[in-house]
């Protein structure tokens, strides 16, 4: 992909984030009086998808986040939610995914994969929480498994997270709110051996609206140093994150109604956690003969300790002969225990060639990973205190990849792109249990077609096609008996998962400039899963599921009706479905009726918890006189919460906005405001049987959910020095 360098007024100029056109606003006079920024990004002719995008800081800047991961919202259509406490990853929903915290949509922060595989809590496990906002440059996104760079967990998507090379001017940034906001933010950049060093650091403490005080505390921080010349480019870059906090997960609506609790209230008000993250990456790029060569290497050290508990009283520990502190306490918490080393790094030589007077852009590549786990465990406890181990694991899973790719340019209105990637992976698994200690390897290949047309002024037709996968919980894979908890207690056969997945997708799609100061893209989708096999990272036992289909279509526009005002818009809907019938885990049962024992086996074709219908719209002012503003309304549509769709969520809407001025060229105070309307909405719903204290033994099947937090308001000082 080629790219531009335009330089433009930084008030008065609006990216158009999907795919890389500019428009600039403002008169002359504007253009001599304002300040300037260079933005590098991609020609409208080498845009290879409808649903490709590039979103530069410029235009994200102004929007208000509750929290560091909904800066990935940017990508049109993708919802980022949260179930418990702020340390915990997001839940993310996209093209009719319930992509749990990050299970097929894979993101990359400066080159480094962030999505975790055979991990404690949920395969692909993604935490961006480590990411500090103002120094994230660009958000580089594309749909659908057509990229033969993207491999695991890329089926719905990918994400390229840039951090910037250099500030123009040292920061400091203090925001105080309500329920306890305080953060800290100073960043900086200077002249050092002929490049640039970048430093930045957050703290950041939240109790939010909770009963339980969240006492979210974090700390981040990055030390980057970069330098690029004609020939090419290098950086090095060390990340550091640390983070714990007390949780309020998710809560039963009985619970609610009954006035045992409010909609902020807990269950087990001990569950928690604790995590970090630090990491050392470098990487450059090279001229080398006729194309380029580029090169990336990262280490990664992880650790999560989390506490859970979603069903409370239903658990037995007799079954197992656990005997607990406290008889009388709720049963159902657990621990989950992640620690891990990830060593990784990839090579890519790009090479343009003319061959019989046509164009050619050819890549290569080669990729490799290797995640050093353990002990991962999970274990049954009590206000956070060890009472059974269900498992404990060390696993060493490694992969390596090789990929091609040429782009052909036959005429001014035809291109073509072929791809290819073969994956290998290969896992050791030590368990406690030694009937699941074993090995697993697996391949696969992913052949990616494009084909784009553009006769038409201003307007380029896609056809995109692909294969891709995504990866399993590895100890799925070799486990061979159930292990034994207070959830589950018969320790029975296993039914061993697929290593990798297959997708197969295909993407139909229009982009258009035609209409004035404004880009449109439209897409119509399909996409296949073989097997929506995952290990239940909350039970410790494999979880079956059948093969799906996704259908759906997806609009964005962006639109500069007037100089300095920006209006983008999205919608999204999808119809996800199994393509057999599969069993329905937790039937619809009419409240105040206790769950049966035996339920009669039940079938369905709605994959619960995917997203039906989602909507977004905003729109962003920055006046040459120092005001600026942004607005944003974002809809999240009902979901089938079961198999039949006999149970389901209702819609969330969203209603955030923020108001600035720059009082001095140095000072700028804004307001941020989140939920508005102070919406009653749900982040997130789950249907599945729970017990509270006094009830029947085999509980209720009810929906529990966790609240949007109320209308919240945030005071935000920037001073640059």
């Amino acid at each position: 992909m080629k790219n531009y360098r335009i330089v433009i007024p930084a008030a008065g100029a609006i990216l158009l984030a999907m795919p890389g056109m500019v428009w600039a606003g403002g008169s002359a006079g504007d253009v001599t009086q304002l300040q300037q920024v260079t933005v590098t990004g991609p020609t409208f002719n080498d845009v290879d998808s409808a649903t490709v995008g590039t979103v530069y800081s410029e235009q994200f800047q102004y929007r208000p986040l509750t929290r560091p991961a909904e800066l990935m919202e940017v990508v049109p259509g993708l919802i980022v939610t949260q179930h418990s406490g702020e340390g915990k990853a997001n839940q993310y929903f996209l093209r009719g995914f319930n992509l749990d915290h990050g299970t097929d949509f894979a993101s990359f922060v400066d080159g480094m994969p962030v999505n975790l595989p055979t991990h404690a809590h949920g395969q692909g496990y993604s935490d961006l929480n480590f990411m500090i906002p103002e120094l994230v440059d660009s958000v580089e996104y594309r749909k659908g498994p057509y990229y033969a760079r993207y491999g695991d967990f890329a089926s719905a998507g990918a994400a390229d997270i840039r951090y910037k090379d250099g500030l123009e001017h040292p920061f400091v940034e203090a925001t105080g709110g309500l329920n306890g906001y305080a953060r800290l933010v100073n960043a900086a950049s200077y002249r050092v051996g002929g490049g640039s060093l970048l430093y930045g650091f957050e703290a950041l403490h939240y109790d939010g609206p909770f009963t339980l005080d969240d006492n979210f505390n974090k700390g981040s921080g990055v030390l980057r140093w970069s330098r690029r010349d004609d020939s090419g480019g290098f950086n090095l870059e060390a990340m550091g994150y640390q983070a714990h906090w007390d949780a309020t997960d998710q809560i039963p609506q009985r619970a609610v109604n009954q006035g045992l609790i409010s909609e902020f209230g807990c269950i087990d008000c001990t569950d928690a956690g604790s995590t970090y993250r630090y990491s050392l990456s470098g990487a450059f790029d090279h001229r080398l003969g006729q194309g380029s060569l580029a090169a990336s290497a990262y280490a990664v050290r992880y650790h999560l300790n989390l506490y859970s508990d979603f069903d409370y009283y239903l658990d037995d520990p007799a079954t197992v002969g656990v005997a607990l502190p406290d008889p009388n306490g709720p049963t159902g918490q657990f621990e989950q225990y992640d620690t891990r080393n990830v060593y990784g790094g990839q090579l890519n030589y790009t090479l343009p060639l003319v061959f019989a007077g046509l164009r050619f852009d050819n890549q290569i590549g080669l990729q490799g990973r290797y995640d050093a786990i353990g002990p991962s465990g999970l274990y049954d406890t009590q206000y956070r205190v060890r009472a059974y181990t269900v498992t404990q694991d060390h696993v060493d899973e490694s992969s390596v990849a090789l990929y091609g790719q040429s782009d052909v340019h036959w005429t001014w209105w035809l291109r073509t792109a072929l791809g290819l990637r073969y994956d290998k992976y290969h896992a050791d698994v030590d368990a406690n249990i030694a009937a699941n200690t074993g090995t697993a390897t697996a391949g696969t290949a992913s052949p990616k077609i494009t084909l784009v047309l553009g006769p038409f002024e201003k307007t380029e037709l896609f056809l995109n096609l692909g294969k891709g996968f995504h990866s399993n919980d590895v100890r799925g894979v070799t486990e061979h008996q159930q292990p034994v908890s207070f959830g589950a207690p018969d320790g029975g056969p296993a039914t061993p998962a697929t290593f990798l997945a297959a997708s197969r997708g295909a993407d139909l799609g229009l982009r258009t400039a035609l209409l004035p100061h404004a880009e449109v893209a439209l897409s119509l989708f399909v996409l296949d899963l073989d097997s929506e096999l995952t290990i239940d990272g909350d039970s410790g036992t494999t979880g079956v599921g059948g093969a799906t289909r996704r259908t759906g279509a997806e609009l964005s526009g962006f639109w500069h009706p007037i100089p300095h005002l920006t209006v983008d818009a999205d919608y999204a809907y999808t119809r996800a479905r199994y393509r057999d019938p599969q069993e329905v885990e937790t039937e619809y049962t009419p409240p105040g009726i206790p769950y049966p024992a035996n339920p009669e086996p039940h079938f369905g074709r709605y994959v619960a918890e995917a997203a039906t219908s989602v909507a977004a719209v905003g729109a962003t002012y920055v006046s040459p006189h120092g005001w600026d503003g942004a607005v944003r309304l974002r809809y999240f549509g009902p979901r089938p919460l079961n198999e039949d769709a006999s149970a389901s969520s209702h819609a969330t809407r969203l209603v955030n906005a923020s108001l600035g001025y720059r009082f001095t060229r140095r000072l700028h105070v804004s307001l941020e405001g989140t939920n508005l309307l102070d919406s009653k909405d749900h982040d997130i719903d789950y249907y599945y049987v729970s017990r509270l204290k006094g009830e029947p033994a085999a509980g209720y099947a009810d929906d529990h959910f966790h609240p949007v937090e109320p209308i919240d308001g945030r005071l935000v000082l920037t001073c640059t020095y």
